[in-house]
């Protein structure tokens, strides 16, 4: 197999802004790099600090930082006149026709989420490029990477269901239009441009969820809040087809920190951690401890690295499944989870709000519902080719209605 048509290693590294993504994505990409793999490190989040992470001023491509390692900051105008020239052109020349300053007319042109979509699509060139044996990528926090991640979805929904009829307007209008005004229409190289765009998104969807090569890992503190939200953005991952190998505890306390504070922060982190451990399940849970000075810099990274993969390398693939799987079902979702040895008499279900607590014999998963299961009732629980099956189904409208406030 020649080296363009090998594909990469990708490893998504999000969670929770503040919780350290940055400097865990860094000291696996370096990691891998001092392995000997060709490892590439991006950040798809508009605040960027992979550059200060790293000890080095990066730009909108790969620079080389040390051997076998290129790590780029993704600058937004680079990006869009690669990605959306065409189209942010059209939508400049119209709003400068409605009067508005050139300046401005192209800041508002960058739409929201174009900017970290465009970044996303480095993964694309990387993916195809044969230039690298690992893409690590620094997502921006988790709800704004779940969102895009979502995106090719609605944009090719969006390209099937109305680019034909506004391209075949365009065409029988533009000649009539341009006889009584000067407003810019779009002429068929935007709608080509558009077309490029989506189809990529949908060999970046392909690519992202690619159990053989990607795979997300999420990175949390010992704290409520963080663990919550990484409750709930592990199901959406799993809701949109992506493989979750490994959770990533940062800034443990250290049993050997000494003092009245470190055992403090100690006592109020250990419920924490058991409750990691007990949520996600068989999933690796890979551990940093909390440093006494801050994260920058090659050699401190390579610290960080060898802690938090003190048994394992940050290219294995931890998990090659998903621990459990939410599947489309006459109108509804089942919820379907690995049980082969589970007896029915040993399992249990109970729900509370957005949350699922699943009793498997003396095992316990708490599992916090995406919105879209979250707004449906379910059903009993069921035993069915070595898995327990769970069936959501919509809300019946008088049902929604009475629990609504107000109602």
């Amino acid at each position: 197999m020649s080296m363009a048509e090998r594909s990469p290693r990708i490893l998504l590294y999000t969670g929770k802004g503040g919780v350290g993504k940055t400097s865990v994505a860094a000291a696996a990409a370096l990691r891998c790099a001092d392995a000997g793999l060709r490892t590439v490190v991006l950040s798809t989040d508009t605040a960027h600090s992979l550059g200060d992470s790293l000890d080095t001023p990066l730009g909108p491509v790969p620079r080389p930082v040390v051997n076998n390692l290129w790590a780029q900051e993704c600058d937004v105008y680079y990006n869009l006149e690669t990605y959306w020239g065409t189209v942010q052109n059209w939508v400049e020349a119209v709003l400068t026709w409605r009067g508005m300053d050139n300046v401005l007319a192209e800041e508002i042109a960058v739409f929201p989420g174009m900017e970290e979509l465009a970044n996303l699509l480095w993964v694309n060139r990387h993916a195809s490029s044969g230039e690298f044996d690992v893409v690590v990528v620094d997502c921006a926090p988790t709800g704004e990477t779940l969102r895009l991640l979502a995106f090719p979805e609605v944009g090719r929904w969006w390209l099937d269901k109305l680019l034909p009829i506004n391209r075949h307007l365009a065409r029988m209008v533009r000649p009539m239009a341009r006889r009584v005004t000067d407003l810019p229409l779009p002429e068929d190289d935007v709608f080509e441009a558009m077309t490029d765009l989506v189809d990529e998104l949908q060999q970046l969807h392909d690519t992202l969820t690619a159990s053989n090569t990607t795979t997300v890992r999420l990175v949390v503190n010992p704290e409520k809040m963080v663990i919550r939200e990484a409750q709930r953005s592990y199901t959406y991952l799993t809701l949109y087809d992506h493989i979750t190998d490994a959770v990533v505890v940062n800034r443990v306390v250290p049993e050997e920190a000494e003092g009245r504070f470190a055992e403090q922060r100690r006592a109020t982190q250990a419920p924490y951690l058991r409750d990691i451990h007990a949520m996600f399940d068989p999933i690796p849970i890979l551990r940093i401890h909390q440093f006494a000075h801050e994260v920058v810099g090659l050699d401190r990274l390579r610290v960080m690295g060898a802690q938090m993969h003190a048994t394992c390398e940050p290219a294995d693939r931890l998990i090659d499944y998903k621990p459990y799987e939410i599947a489309e079902v006459d109108g509804g979702f089942e919820f379907r989870i690995p049980a082969p040895f589970l007896d029915k008499a040993d399992a249990s279900l109970i729900r509370r709000g957005d949350e699922l607590v699943v009793r498997m014999g003396a095992a316990r998963r708490n599992i916090v519902l995406p919105r879209v299961l979250a707004r449906m009732t379910h059903g009993g629980a069921r035993l069915e080719d070595g898995q327990l099956r769970i069936r959501f189904s919509p809300r019946e409208p008088a049902a929604a209605a009475a629990r609504s406030p107000g109602a």
